[in-house]
């Protein structure tokens, strides 16, 4: 096997005896998910476990399990045991999300390595802020294993509200934050004020801005994080269709190519939607391709009805890195139904990721600015712009000092 271009923290970690040295002697936990693998796809854990100097002794899995298994929102995974090794294996999407002092109390030093999608709603980022919380109360240790962030440096939407964080909204960052997680581990220990004990085992190698990737390794293979993140197309685009759970529309759960879509429903016509866009605010398509599609969700919202919708192609000669924005692509989608259809039941209504008193698009957005705009006819794509443009600024302002590539 030739060597990756890119080093994964955990590559390092288990090449290199001196980063493996302040472990001698302690407890370790893993906090993993399917594609927490090493450059020759053995498991993390299981690299570990054949790691002589060091002492695993518990396992966590984030939202969907160590083993990636659930498929949904608000499915969650119970504890286990270990089969192959003995060790307990700890959810933190079932009883509990928070780790608990027991769960603490298994381990010394909480090696971290998820591999994140980029996305302030993508769980796992939470996942970080309360292991870090709790390994600050406990007085344990967290490293980080460094993994890419797929859809790179760019940033974009609005910073969450105070008083709307969430499961899905650690805190007052914009949707598509442009950190790895172990650059986000800073600056969660700031901004909180947090006295843990933090390591960062850094990537060697990784330029986030580079071509092809451009901020995914092209020689590194792609492994779903969760069940329906299932390439880089699906990376590129998911701090735009996220945004879809929040709505009555389907973003293709039940397909092949989940989050990848704009919109699917069976009583849109997508033509006209795309043509709208292309009207309203056509800066805002650029950067990737949209293509006109058609399928039927075997399960999920609108399953087993023929939906029409638009497919996302941020890949391939279709791609610009510099100009592809999904939140706004997004919004701009949601803007189009709503100027054709004005009375459109287009916000979902239902408990999202164990909020139950607000709206999933407001919870998604981390606060109702994007709704308002939707929803309000004499809304302008520079009012959006105003808002979005001065968060994104100040997001990139207070992100700086964190910059680790």
């Amino acid at each position: 096997m030739s060597y990756p271009s890119v080093q994964f923290g955990i590559d390092r970690l288990l090449a290199e005896p001196a980063l493996r040295e302040p472990l001698k002697g302690k407890r370790v936990a893993l906090v993993a998910h399917p594609a927490s693998v090493t450059a020759d796809l053995t498991h993390s854990l299981d690299a570990l476990m054949a790691c002589e100097d060091i002492d695993i002794t518990a396992a966590f899995g984030p939202q969907h399990g160590l083993k990636g298994d659930k498929q949904d929102n608000m499915v969650e995974t119970a504890d286990e045991t270990d089969p192959a090794y003995g060790i307990p294996v700890f959810s933190l999407y079932g009883e509990v999300r928070r780790p608990s002092g027991q769960m603490m109390s298994t381990a010394d030093v909480f090696l971290f390595d998820l591999q994140d999608l980029g996305c302030r709603i993508y769980t796992f980022v939470t996942t970080l802020l309360y292991m870090l919380e709790a390994a600050s109360e406990a007085g344990k240790e967290v490293w980080v294993l460094d993994r890419p962030n797929p859809a790179g440096r760019p940033v974009e939407g609005t910073l969450l509200l105070p008083g709307q964080e969430s499961f899905v909204g650690a805190g007052p960052m914009v949707m598509r934050h442009g950190l790895t997680l172990g650059e986000m581990g800073h600056w969660f220990i700031r901004h909180f004020g947090l006295d843990v004990g933090y390591r960062v085992i850094e990537m060697d190698g990784w330029q986030p801005d580079a071509a092809q990737g451009h901020g995914w390794p092209t020689d590194r293979i792609w492994i779903n994080p969760s069940p329906n993140a299932a390439n880089l197309n699906m990376a590129r685009a998911y701090a735009g269709t996220v945004m879809i759970e929040g709505a009555t529309l389907s973003e293709g759960r039940g397909t092949t190519r989940p989050l990848e879509v704009l919109f699917g429903a069976p009583d849109i016509d997508a033509k006209a939607v795309l043509a709208d866009m292309q009207q309203f605010a056509p800066e805002w398509l650029a950067g990737c391709a949209l293509r006109e599609c058609w399928f039927e969700p075997t399960f999920h919202k609108h399953a087993g009805k023929l939906c029409a919708g638009l497919m996302i192609h941020a890949e391939g000669a279709f791609y610009d890195h510099s100009a592809f924005r999904p939140w706004r692509l997004q919004a701009l989608a949601f803007k189009a139904i709503r100027r054709l259809y004005p009375d459109y039941e287009l916000w979902r209504d239902f408990p999202y990721e164990y909020e139950f008193d607000r709206l999933a698009i407001d919870v998604i957005n981390g606060g109702p600015a994007l709704r308002q705009w939707v929803d309000d006819p004499a809304s302008t794509p520079a009012e959006l712009e105003k808002i979005a443009g001065a968060d994104e600024a100040r997001w990139r302002e207070e992100i700086a000092p964190f910059l680790l590539y």
